[in-house]
């Protein structure tokens, strides 16, 4: 992110409206392990995005985790079978270089404090790995603990607050932390990226094909039109995508998650491609574009990890890759503003998470009429040209309807409303 790549550089915030020359051996060991995290990053989330060094470059601002759990030691090869693990992505409203002339006035007249519009826990199981993406929505109301900022000072706790304050309130390991609380589930790592690494990811390997349904997307204030069909989106196009919330289902940010959801699993798609795995000059690229723009916690700041959590996530199948929505409810003091935790309805999801068990989904594919489940245009690329035989099928957790979400075996479109 720009914030990472110059200290001085001022961040604003779009509101919504001579190390030694390494040895040819020891070159190639990191090039590959940086280059097999990106795959897992990039796969995850928009982003979704998850290394920060590249040949012993060290990633800028690295953050400490204040409950980061147990993680292992880096070491050679993948993450020990017997670990799970959670990542958690942040994506924040900072507007860098590129989106300030972009999105012009908007970034230059918001100056009341950076938001996290994107949480993202990616918990990943132990052998048989499967990975489970809960996407967490800015107006969620949650309790917040007291938290210690990267100062050392005391953030207070909060009985009730929106979980896109909580950066703000006090930074990237409360947000950890509050999560945690909530879901039961440690998180050894995590990493945040602005608006310029969606950016600069997206362009970094062509663009995403996003398929559009309905009355096509049409969002003045995202700078978004995109009629019926497919479309290859990137730059600013790609950025206006995941932020349209008035182009989608019912305008609502729950909408708008599900909408991100269809990008990222996509995404994931053209990552794992044999198109993409087989072009060194587009995984190195990717490398070095993600290790640009995101700032990790210090638990991930080293080559060795991002090697780890990457080769552990090598043979997971498509079918065991889901992306959910936090269930949440109405809230009583904000009714169609914000929303509180259906803790009654999430109790399956923490318990299979906590159980190492794939999820299976009986809800709809989208919330508040945003997407919709199409067939798949052609077959998962890496899984026909795997040689990996297919692991035993373990036992399944079924979430309730409340829990909307896809895998990434599944393909959506996002329906637009500018009929509306």
């Amino acid at each position: 992110m720009s914030g990472a790549l110059d200290d001085t550089r001022r961040s604003t915030v779009a509101r919504h409206a001579t190390l030694p020359t390494p040895t040819a051996l020891s070159s190639f060991l990191k090039i590959l392990g940086i280059s097999l995290s990106v795959v897992l990053v990039s796969a995850i989330a928009i982003g979704g995005f998850v290394a920060a060094d590249l040949l012993n470059r060290t990633g800028d601002g690295a953050v400490a985790l204040e409950d980061g759990g147990d993680a292992a030691p880096p070491a050679l090869g993948a993450y020990p079978d017997d670990k799970a693990f959670s990542i958690l992505v942040v994506g924040t409203d900072e507007c860098g270089e590129i989106t300030t002339q972009l999105l012009g006035e908007r970034c230059e007249e918001a100056d009341d404090g950076i938001r996290n519009d994107v949480n993202l826990l990616v918990h990943v199981s132990a052998a048989p790995r499967n990975v489970t993406v809960v996407s967490f929505p800015r107006d969620l109301m949650v309790r917040v603990p007291e938290c210690t900022r990267e100062d050392g000072s005391t953030a207070s706790s909060m009985s009730k607050a929106p979980m896109n304050s909580l950066f703000d309130h006090a930074g990237v390991s409360c947000i950890a932390k509050t999560i945690t609380d909530l879901s039961g589930i440690p998180i050894e790592f995590a990493a945040k990226i602005s608006f310029d690494g969606v950016i600069e990811i997206t362009d970094a390997i062509g663009g995403v094909e996003v398929c559009v349904a309905g009355d096509g997307i049409r969002d003045p204030q995202a700078g978004i039109d995109l009629p019926v069909g497919t479309h290859t989106v990137s730059g600013a196009d790609a950025l206006a995508f995941i932020r349209t919330r008035h182009g989608v289902g019912d305008e609502s940010d729950l909408a708008r998650i599900s909408n991100q959801q269809q990008y990222m699993s996509r995404l994931a798609k053209k990552i794992l491609s044999a198109e993409t795995l087989t072009d060194p000059s587009t995984v190195l690229r990717l490398a070095n574009t993600v290790a640009d723009n995101i700032v990790p916690s210090q638990s991930l700041n080293n080559p060795l990890t991002l090697s780890q959590l990457a080769l552990a996530l090598k043979d997971v199948r498509f079918s065991d890759f889901v992306f959910v929505q936090y269930p949440n409810l109405d809230d009583p003091d904000n009714p169609g503003i914000k929303v509180v935790p259906d803790e009654q309805a999430a109790e399956p999801l923490w318990a299979a998470l906590a159980a190492g068990e794939p999820v299976s989904l009986s809800g709809d594919v989208a919330t508040n009429q945003s997407v919709e489940l199409v067939e798949p245009t052609e077959p998962a690329p890496t899984e026909e040209a795997s040689a990996t035989p297919a692991p035993t099928e373990a036992p399944r957790a079924t979430l309730p309807p409340e829990i909307s979400g896809q895998s990434v075996d599944q393909e959506t479109c996002s329906v637009g409303n500018q009929s509306r």
